[in-house]
């Protein structure tokens, strides 16, 4: 952060200071939320949760070398007091951007993974400038200001993500920082139900595009209609990504090996060079081309591209980690979140990870999908049912359509459609089908059975639900054969469950929303390694 002395923010925020506090204290950042944080310098900002309110810890913030606290009402320490907290931060870090035109900042939006594009591209910015980018997925009305305000003179490129639950919330953050570089990846189900359809989710994406100056670039994906269409809305130039012949920097001959992570040729207007990423899933490809194509933009020469793209590792949490036990188990934790697109492409790389293991994966319901809720959960749970998984386990509340889906498309009455993986028809050993709400096949219970054994899917408390349907005669009923799909109340079940299943050389897929906690699963699996 620009250093700014108390009075120079209680401008700019229209606050006043209170608790003593020295108008010429000056803060150096950095700007945080959570009192742990606090560092020498630092200003923490009190944000009123629903459980935690940080005027709480104001006093505690301040003795551990935060400057002064900004905050809604007066505490125990020096504060600069506004009307709202997250609106003074906003107007803090507008301010600040504000003070640095050397930077160049660059947005990136889209259905699924803005994070890992994010990484990837200030992985490049790296290469020809001090770059700042957010932790993890900082990418709302918080985490996007706090994230500007890491920002000083020396920082040449912003790389930021940015994220919408309502039409307006995007042009909000551009207007905090504003973009020359606008990269719209996809536009895919993901809050469908906070938006109401896919066109307004893509009107929503399209407001980065419309921020963009005249002489900025809009980095779009030529193989997405309704993000093409983004065209028409923005003054900017626009470069076109993707897998399609007449995309500027596109992908060919991609190939995926034994371990799910794909190679191609980067292909530019100026050249090419062979890409062999380290990410997991054939889904990177696309993340790693939009990533090229700004840093393209930027000047960078496609070799070194490719270089860095071959080089980059996962570098956010619960996204497509990869870790093979000593036993020889492998588990993907894909848990940070999902939607319908993420979680076909996560059982699109567990197809190609895992090849002839046995597979297993720990799913839960999604969210946010409005009316079309119970049917995309059933399709997920078809996809699921025809991976060739040995054992599912649906975590949670509102698991009967994605348990209806997965009992269906093994029992073969339908293929899905999306299915990444061989289907498990003809495998699957439909003798041993037990009747919903009846115990699986090595299911640990006790004599008289749990409380709610025999309801069917849907009725009671979550805590109540016990594992639905088996299939076959034991978990170890061939590579493909499904055995067991399964229902448990929270993830701790479902953990102590699978565990007692997997056996060496076995592959598990954990994803699902970020409120089914399934990085727990993980953490369990892997000896307590939360990475």
């Amino acid at each position: 952060m620009i250093p700014l002395p108390l009075a120079r923010i209680a401008e700019i925020t229209s606050g006043a200071l209170g608790g003593m506090a020295d108008p010429r204290a000056v803060v150096r950042g950095p700007v945080v939320i959570d009192s742990r944080a606090v560092e020498p310098g630092s200003l923490f900002v009190a944000i009123k949760g629903e459980r935690v309110d940080g005027h709480d810890f104001a006093a505690q913030a301040v003795e551990a070398g935060a400057v002064a606290v900004l905050a809604a009402r007066a505490v125990d320490a020096p504060a600069v007091i506004v009307g709202d907290t997250v609106t003074a931060l906003a107007g803090l870090a507008t301010a600040v951007c504000a003070e640095l035109p050397a930077t160049t900042v660059i947005g990136i939006t889209g259905s699924a993974g803005k994070t890992t594009t994010k990484d990837l591209l200030a992985r490049l910015t790296a290469r020809i400038g001090p770059t700042v980018a957010p932790v993890g997925s900082f990418n709302n009305e918080i985490g996007h200001p706090l994230t500007v305000l890491k920002a000083d003179e020396d920082t040449r490129y912003l790389v930021l993500e940015l994220s919408a639950r309502e039409v307006g919330h995007i042009a909000h953050l551009t207007r905090i920082a504003p973009p020359r570089i606008g990269v719209v990846l996809n536009v895919g189900t993901a809050h469908l139900g906070v938006f109401g359809g896919k066109e307004e989710i893509a009107r929503a994406k399209g407001e980065l595009v419309e921020a963009l100056p005249a002489d900025g670039v809009a980095v779009l994906n030529v193989d997405d209609p309704l993000v093409a269409a983004m065209a028409g809305r923005t003054r900017a130039r626009v470069t076109w990504y993707g897998r399609a012949s007449g995309a500027d920097i596109r992908a060919e001959n991609v190939t995926v090996d034994g371990r799910g992570r794909a190679s191609f040729t980067l292909r530019t207007p100026s050249g090419a060079a062979p890409v062999g990423l380290r990410l997991y899933g054939e889904h990177a490809v696309e993340n790693a081309l939009a990533a090229a194509a700004a840093a393209y933009e930027l000047g960078l020469p496609v070799a070194t591209i490719a270089e860095e793209l071959s080089e980059a590792e996962p570098r956010s949490r619960w996204r497509m980690e990869v870790t093979d036990r000593e036993d020889g188990v492998t588990v993907i934790n894909d848990a940070y979140n999902a939607n319908p697109d993420s979680m076909r492409a996560a059982f699109g790389a567990l197809d190609a990870l895992a090849g002839d293991r046995r597979r297993f994966a720990i799913i839960a319901a999604l969210r946010e999908l409005g009316e079309e809720g119970p049917a995309l959960n059933e399709e997920l749970g078809r996809l699921a049912g025809g991976a060739g998984l040995v054992g599912l386990f649906v975590v949670g509340p509102d698991a009967a359509p994605v348990l209806a889906g997965a009992e269906a498309a093994v029992r073969g009455a339908d293929a899905p459609a999306a299915s990444t993986g061989p289907t498990s028809h003809g495998e699957a050993s439909h003798a041993g089908i037990s009747p919903i709400g009846a115990s699986p096949i090595g299911a640990s219970r006790d004599a008289g059975g749990p409380p709610g054994a025999g309801e069917p899917p849907g009725t009671g408390s979550a805590a109540r639900l016990s594992p639905v349907v088996a299939f076959g005669d034991a978990p170890a009923a061939g590579p493909r054969g499904v055995t067991r799909v399964s229902h448990a109340a929270d993830a701790a079940q479902a953990g102590a469950e699978l565990s007692a299943l997997l056996a060496p050389g076995d592959v598990v897929l954990i994803k699902g929303p970020r409120a089914a906690g399934l990085e727990r699963v993980a953490a369990a699996l892997l000896g307590g390694d939360r990475r």
